[in-house]
């Protein structure tokens, strides 16, 4: 269900210089290529996270900035790559040169209590950029810190932990890892640490590269037809769905249909309403790609326990406009699902030999025909414990693009809910909203006339 916009709220952030924390101890000198997968174009960007801390008793008189910082040179010794620096080599290959430099870190406070963001918390989150603040020459991908982070203290006692990780480095699983490990030696419990792996090689193309099957992910889209995602005018909202928009939402499917997962069905339902919202050609082709953790999805598993690498693909469903629109939700949750099982242990290796043949540099069409979503309800980010307890709020900080992200949430009464983060020029994200209400109004289909019938294929 759609959410009414946040109250602006303004605040004031001080800042302390931002300062580099290496590992409490040496650790070794070397350079480690990143894997095939790791370090393709699509993945070069820096992505953030947020989370959001109450004020707790036990803690009174702890900075937790402080707390946080010594935590994370101890937890750099055993993720020491994460103090090195990205070189490119031979082809432009990633590699991380372990030299130890660290990571850029950021102690802050703000005049402003966690009362005061709201009943809600939900992104996007006002004076983002005072919360994580984007330190000069910090950003880039050569030669630059691999992680940002601040801790800012709140006049309640409470605190906000964001963080801007490199995409190559990892993923939301692997980043869940290292903090993880930082809020254990915070907690003073070492002991309950997952042992980092890097084996980067695993995800590495095999010899002789060959590109065994199609990877629309990547397809060239024209841009005489697609309209380019604009840079300018654009607003980032969120939406909830509870038990009751999902129940809602299920009973618009045939019976042989709604045994989809929750995940399916809000990602058939969100690539239908933003497909509409955008207003292009009905001939226009489209495409939606789900990012999929492969860490468990075979068995024997292909990655081993403690990896840290980035683990996902994000193979493409492609219909046209006029086909969603014209087909019932169904239609939309059965590409999902035929995206969902097209990710393989060939296709992985397929994608890999796609990088080494040249394919290195192509990135996921950047045009609004084009959406990303990311699933983090099953991440469980929100148990990171650095000493006081739960988040409040943790997952992404903002939609990034064309990616969206399904973040768990709760409501003030505890109800769990999954929160939707979507970022669209202001125009369309208006139509947007209008759709997922249209939508949620729709009669559900009568069981006992309806039957599975042919629709429309998939180009």
């Amino acid at each position: 269900m759609a959410t009414p916009s946040v109250v602006p709220l303004t605040f004031t952030v001080r800042r302390c210089e931002p300062e580099l924390v290496a590992p409490a101890k040496p650790t070794p000198r070397e350079q480690k290529p990143l894997s095939d997968i790791d370090d393709q174009a699509s993945l070069r960007f820096q992505i953030p996270f947020i989370h959001i801390y109450r004020h707790h008793p036990s803690m009174e008189g702890k900075d937790p900035a402080d707390v946080i910082k010594a935590a994370l040179a101890q937890t750099l010794v055993l993720y020491y790559p994460f103090a090195g620096r990205l070189r490119e080599g031979a082809n432009g290959k990633l590699i991380v040169d372990c030299n130890g430099e660290g990571v850029m870190f950021i102690k802050a406070e703000a005049d402003v209590t966690l009362q005061q963001f709201g009943d809600e918390l939900r992104p996007p989150f006002p004076c983002f950029d005072q919360l994580l603040f984007d330190v000069p020459g910090s950003e880039g991908m050569i030669n630059c810190p691999l992680l940002l982070i601040q801790v800012t203290r709140l006049r309640c006692g409470g605190f906000i932990y964001a963080t801007r990780l490199n995409h190559v480095m990892t993923d939301g699983p692997g980043i869940k890892q290292f903090m993880s490990a930082v809020a254990a030696m915070a907690r003073g419990q070492p002991s309950h640490l997952i042992p980092p792996v890097w084996e980067r090689h695993l995800l590495d193309a095999p010899h002789p590269p060959q590109v065994t099957l199609k990877h629309h992910e990547y397809d060239e889209v024209e841009l005489s037809t697609a309209t380019p995602w604009p840079s300018d005018n654009l607003v980032d909202r969120s939406f909830f769905f509870g038990h009751t928009e999902v129940s809602l939402l299920r009973s618009l499917l045939p019976p042989h249909v709604r045994r989809c997962t929750k995940f399916e069905l809000l990602t058939a339902f969100l690539w239908r309403c933003r497909t509409l919202a955008i207003n292009i050609d009905p001939d226009e082709e489209v495409r939606m790609m789900s990012i999929i953790n492969a860490r468990f999805k075979f068995n024997p598993p292909i990655l081993p326990p403690g990896y840290y690498g980035n683990g996902f693909l994000f193979p493409a469903a492609i219909t046209t406009v006029k086909k969603l629109r014209e087909n019932p939700l169904g239609y939309a949750v059965g590409l999902v699902q035929q995206a969902k099982a097209s990710l393989t242990e060939e296709y992985m290796k397929s994608v890999a030999a796609l990088m080494v043949n040249g394919g290195k540099q192509l990135v996921f069409p950047n045009v609004m025909g084009s959406f990303i979503i990311s699933d983090l309800t099953r991440a469980s980010l929100d148990e990171l414990d650095f000493g006081w307890g739960k988040a409040a709020f943790a997952g992404n900080a903002k939609a990034v693009g064309v990616i969206s992200f399904l973040t768990p949430t709760k409501s003030k009464k505890g109800e769990a809910r999954t929160l939707v983060s979507i970022c669209l020029p202001g125009q369309a994200m208006e139509r947007f909203a209008e759709e997922v209400d249209n939508m949620l109004k729709q009669q559900p289909i009568d069981d006992t006339k309806s039957k599975p019938k042919l629709i429309s294929s998939a180009l």
